[in-house]
């Protein structure tokens, strides 16, 4: 084969497994949604709308899911320090998946003017699938929390999903589920307060003391038996 040909074989290849590459990666659309916040502040009610952005990066099996405001919102008729106000929000789930998202981010790094809109850092959170398919993701509540009060922001024009992913969950089922995952405070532990795992405490509280008390029955029961069958055992033997 000519060098040329041989050139232009390897180009054909190259371009081939990069569709391929490109087919096999995990589909994803964002979009900019306008969020009409009604927001229930220490001092009445306030509005502000807002375009929230969202994106989701994929680390092992979960996804670090992203919100970014463009806009500030609400605002306080005080000045707030560096680090007095701190922001939190939830994402609803919808397609495959359901429930709520929940992410965080760091109080605000400068100290925001009084009277000015509140500029909200990004906020982020840890999604774990728990179904195969696509799952979108969707703006919800909004809270702000400064100074000792709890401002709560609710959308009102029932925006439309920020992101969607295409996402397989680790044990490959399909369909709708209660919800996604955090690694903003969240933990998972037995509905019973006590856990199977070697190396960790067993459960305590009623249902153990009914085992234990249960146990020492059937131990006693055990023992006077051993004694009855040792006397029995005994007094046949005297006999003889």
């Amino acid at each position: 084969m000519s060098y040329p040909k041989r050139t232009a074989a390897l180009a054909s290849a190259a371009a081939l497994a990069g569709s391929v590459v490109l087919l096999a990666a995990p589909a994803a659309h964002a979009d900019v949604v306008d969020v009409n916040y009604r927001c229930q502040t220490p001092i009445g009610v306030k509005s502000a709308v807002s375009p929230i952005s969202m994106t989701g990066v994929k680390s092992g099996n979960d996804y670090k899911i992203t919100m970014s405001w463009q806009k500030g919102v609400s605002s306080s008729p005080v000045e707030l320090g560096k680090g007095a106000m701190t922001p939190s929000a939830t994402i609803r789930l919808g397609g495959a998946d359901s429930g709520s998202l929940p992410v965080s981010g760091p109080p605000n790094a400068a100290a925001i003017p009084a009277n000015t809109p509140i500029k909200i850092s990004d906020l982020s959170g840890t999604y774990t699938p728990n179904k195969t398919g696509k799952v979108t993701f969707t703006p919800g509540t909004l809270t702000i929390k400064a100074l000792g009060t709890t401002t709560t922001c609710t959308p009102t024009n029932s925006p439309g999903p920020g992101l969607t992913l295409d996402v397989t969950a680790a044990g490959g089922s399909t369909g709708s589920s209660s919800g996604g995952s955090s690694s903003a405070g969240s933990s998972s532990s037995s509905a019973s307060g006590g856990t199977s795992a070697a190396g960790q405490l067993p459960q305590t509280g009623p249902e153990d003391s009914a085992v234990a008390l249960g146990t020492l029955g059937a131990t006693v029961f055990l023992a006077g038996a051993a004694g009855t069958l040792w006397l029995t055992r005994r007094g046949q033997s005297v006999r003889r």
